[in-house]
């Protein structure tokens, strides 16, 4: 079903003027009173967050004054795009859900556009997490939070002055990252991006706007390959906490999940800080990760779209995110929150709103070509990692990368 393809009759015209009546001017307006007895909405949150949120739904029940039901369930949203796909009737009115997903739902035909709060979403979040809930000049999503990975140090072995750049952590000490497993394509991708190559366009939405194959982007394969001959870096992934407790490596690359595994093996010497900058053969830039957001969404076959916006809308706002951060340390990707006291003290969530800038990263793609981008992109990485790429076929295996993702495969 493409999302331009809708139901006709005079019932939905009629729902649609209703909403377009709406528009985006921040008022609380829904059903009648009459037809609300009828409401029950189904709200799908992260695994572990249930009973977090049941607490925000109540509060949100109190200070909107509605007594419908509003069921919280824990759901895998990182699959959100395949149960939501799979039978949207089924599927919850709301719904948690990584960014990059967004493309594929919307081209599904299964995503509401935010018709009603998008004023107050664009005015209140990022830049980047607002373009995080937008596909194709349409905002669709609610973002709630950011999540990006950053660079964990012994700071017994390295100071902050020897992790401001790549080499200045290996004049020193030893650094695990994974460049030949899964995972390295989320983990090296961003490298291109940083040295100035083009990942699907200017905006992450061009089919045929990968350049991964030009000058820069074959320096940074080079660059890629000459890893796995250094001995200060050291291939780590499943092992990388074991590494670093052993003493092999003083620095890692992982996100905030990684930081209370990291805090019992190294105490108060654990630092945290931006990835640093490198030059991967064209002068020094700084190096970027992938950036995520986390989006509430609402489901385009919902009974009830005026009441899940605003229950979306809520559970995305500051006062939610404020408390998300408190109880569930998600950084938030609202601005004022991002600029308050407790966020920039807080030395996880400080870094994270730095690595969330376009300076430090760049937002996965929402693009459906990127679901086969993933698995060819890391074969490429890793194969240069080993040694299986000579340097006169990179750019060929380059190109052949770029040709091969700018379409849509299964």
């Amino acid at each position: 079903m493409k999302k331009n393809v809708i139901k006709t009759g005079l019932g939905l015209a009629l729902a649609a003027f209703i909403l377009g009546a709406c528009g985006n001017s921040g008022e609380t307006g829904g059903s009648t009173d009459e037809a609300k007895k009828d409401v029950a909405l189904k709200v799908w949150v992260d695994p572990g967050s249930g009973d977090f949120y049941k607490k925000v739904i109540d509060e949100y029940k109190k200070d909107k004054g509605v007594d419908y039901k509003i069921e919280v369930v824990e759901s895998d949203t990182g699959k959100a795009q395949e149960y939501v796909k799979k039978d949207p009737d089924a599927a919850a009115d709301i719904f948690s859900m990584p960014h990059d997903q967004l493309g594929q739902l919307v081209e599904a035909g299964v995503v509401y556009e935010n018709t009603k709060y998008a004023d107050e979403v664009k005015k209140n979040n990022t830049e980047l997490a607002v373009e995080g809930a937008t596909y194709q000049d349409k905002l669709y999503g609610y973002p709630y939070g950011v999540e990006s990975m950053m660079l964990y140090y012994d700071k017994s072995k390295l100071t902050a002055e020897d992790v401001a750049t790549f080499e200045g952590i290996k004049a020193k000490e030893k650094i695990g990252l994974n460049f030949q497993e899964g995972g390295a394509d989320y983990f090296a991708v961003p490298f291109f991006v940083s040295n100035g190559s083009k990942l699907y366009g200017e905006n992450g939405e061009d089919p045929k706007g990968t350049t991964f194959n030009d000058a820069k982007g074959v320096n940074v394969l080079k660059w890629i390959a000459a890893q796995g001959k250094d001995p200060q870096v050291v291939q780590a992934n499943a092992d990388l906490m074991s590494q670093l407790e052993e003493g092999k490596i003083a620095a890692l690359v992982s996100g905030p999940w990684g930081m209370e595994s990291v805090q019992k093996i190294l105490g108060d010497n654990m630092g945290i800080a931006t990835y640093p900058t490198n030059d991967f053969g064209d002068g020094p830039v700084q190096m970027k990760a992938f950036l995520g957001v986390k989006l509430y969404s609402v489901n385009a076959n919902t009974k009830h779209p005026l009441e899940a916006m605003e229950v979306a809308n809520y559970l995305s706002g500051k006062t939610s995110q404020e408390k998300a951060f408190a109880e569930k340390k998600t950084t938030p990707s609202n601005l004022e929150l991002q600029d308050s006291e407790a966020v920039k003290t807080d030395d996880l969530a400080s870094t994270v709103v730095q690595m969330a800038t376009a300076d430090h990263s760049v937002l996965i793609p929402k693009i459906p070509e990127m679901v086969g981008f993933w698995p060819q992109a890391l074969s490429v990485i890793s194969d240069a990692y080993k040694g299986n790429i000579p340097e006169d076929q990179m750019e060929a295996k380059l190109t052949q990368l770029v040709e091969d993702t700018s379409t849509v495969t299964e």
